[in-house]
């Protein structure tokens, strides 16, 4: 009894105290009316769902170092068994919100896969993701892959010299399988971005059909396995390599069963990778609460690039334990903290393998949104061509910059940030300037969906049905 007074009694202090602090800082910064200021949380008890990925650190670091607290919240987080249980959990309220697939929130709201309206307010990170192989697979590569002067592979590896692996299991009529974590992942975007590059067609997906393998007229045949289960995957022999996030790259090259070729830093440099996911119902319902979530992610996202990556040790250390990420310090310090190892023994610097504030990261921009939406199109989830138009709206409704202003404007309000830690919000369109780093030079416009998608010389384009 003595302990839940003494938590009964903290909680009181602590939300006296965040609305104390928050009007008065507010009332100062607006000239002194509290009109723009976030009201009390209308929910505090939350609870957050994430798979065990390095990049669910910036939900860790606003537990561990109290952000969700400052802002009268009281989080528990809990580890989901896959994706979809993830995203279940949030449409039917089990979940408050989650660390998702930038692509859930998208294919929810157009109905591929399940139907419901979800909204992200907050992009988590870029970067992150890495391709592997299996050992035979990079033996079999390497006589095709290019040697610097000191004899290691010449990087960025591309699938050109996958290709005529592939070939050769085609001709013995053997399938050539990969891995990624879901339909609508990063993992599986970048993954058939990378082959189709190299000249592999990964497959289209034929909803309209009722065909959800993806695998129609594909030279490589992707399938969906749980990020944590991938090296043991590879190493059964199911699957000859795979596209996931950290640690279960590096953790490959440790268990000395396969060879991580390309970071998705490689394919597409600075791309965005998960996203925050909340149902828009309870956005609605619970607006104060929404904002003042984003504010503690926000925080903790700083945090985690402060001092020039300078806290990644101590945020490895929390990532590390069982309730996080339940990986060795070495495995997730491989990457988080700058460099990444290919090939055992070959460990390069990679400062922005996972980036989680610098460069706007955190921004829901449309034109990220855009992206991802482009590919569904492109591989045949969305199998109606659809008008530049359409992309627009979509994005315009999954993605939130206007709760992630007001979150932002209240921390530099509260002298937590500075205006210029942010994109300039008055003259902000929500679309970056068109992208042109990408693995197959081609140039990504947001603005111009259709116009990217006939670039491709695989992939559906234009009227083109399956």
């Amino acid at each position: 009894m003595k302990k839940q007074l003494d938590s009964m009694t903290r909680r009181g202090f602590l939300k006296r105290t965040v609305l104390a602090t928050g009007l008065a800082m507010v009332i100062g910064a607006f000239g002194g009316t509290a009109s723009a200021a976030v009201g009390e949380p209308e929910k505090e008890d939350l609870k957050f769902g994430f798979i065990k990925l390095t990049d669910m650190a910036p939900l860790a670091i606003a537990y561990e170092k109290g952000y969700f607290e400052d802002e009268g919240l009281y989080v528990t987080l809990e580890a989901q068994a896959n994706w979809k249980v993830l995203l279940d959990g949030v449409i039917d309220g089990q979940l408050d919100g989650a660390h998702m697939l930038a692509g859930q929130p998208l294919a929810a709201t157009i109905g591929f896969g399940t139907k419901a309206h979800i909204v992200t307010p907050f992009s988590m990170d870029l970067n992150g993701n890495g391709i592997t192989v299996s050992n035979e697979v990079w033996e079999q590569m390497k006589p095709h892959v290019p040697k610097q002067a000191d004899g290691k592979p010449q990087h960025p590896i591309k699938a050109d010299y996958l290709k005529p692996v592939v070939d050769d299991y085609k001709a013995k009529g053997k399938p050539f399988k990969m891995g990624m974590v879901f339909p609508v992942s990063t993992h599986n975007y970048e993954l058939r971005y990378w082959l189709a590059a190299g000249g592999i067609h990964p497959g289209y997906y034929a909803p309209h059909k009722g065909d959800i393998t993806g695998t129609l007229q594909a030279d490589a045949l992707l399938s969906v396995t749980p990020p944590p289960q991938m090296p043991a995957t590879l190493e059964a022999g199911t699957i000859y390599g795979y596209c996931v996030g950290e640690p279960w790259n590096q953790q490959a090259v440790f268990k000395g069963i396969g060879v991580p070729v390309i970071t998705d830093y490689e394919i597409w440099k600075d791309n965005p990778e998960k996203v925050f996911g909340m149902n828009k119902e309870f956005t609605e319902k619970y607006p104060n609460t929404t904002v003042r979530v984003v504010k503690a992610l926000l925080r903790a996202a700083k945090w985690l690039d402060a001092n020039d990556n300078g806290n990644r040790p101590e945020a490895v250390k929390i990532l590390s334990q069982s309730n996080y990420v339940g990986a060795d310090y070495e495995v997730i310090a491989n990457s988080m903290t700058g460099t990444f190892e290919y090939e055992k023994g070959d460990k390069r610097a990679v400062p922005d393998f996972n980036v989680f504030f610098r460069y706007n990261a955190t921004y829901p921009y449309y034109s990220d949104a855009v992206w991802y939406l482009t590919q569904m199109r492109r591989w045949g989830q969305i199998a109606e061509p659809k008008a530049d138009s359409w992309y627009d709206e979509v994005a315009k409704s999954v993605y939130r910059p206007d709760i992630y202003k007001q979150a932002a404007m209240e921390l530099i309000a509260e002298g937590h940030m500075t205006a210029d830690e942010f994109p300039n919000f008055d003259g902000e369109t929500g679309y970056r300037a068109p992208q042109t780093e990408f693995i197959d030079g081609v140039t990504f416009d947001g603005t111009k969906p259709n116009d990217y998608l006939k670039a491709f010389e695989i992939g559906l384009k234009g009227d083109e049905v399956l």
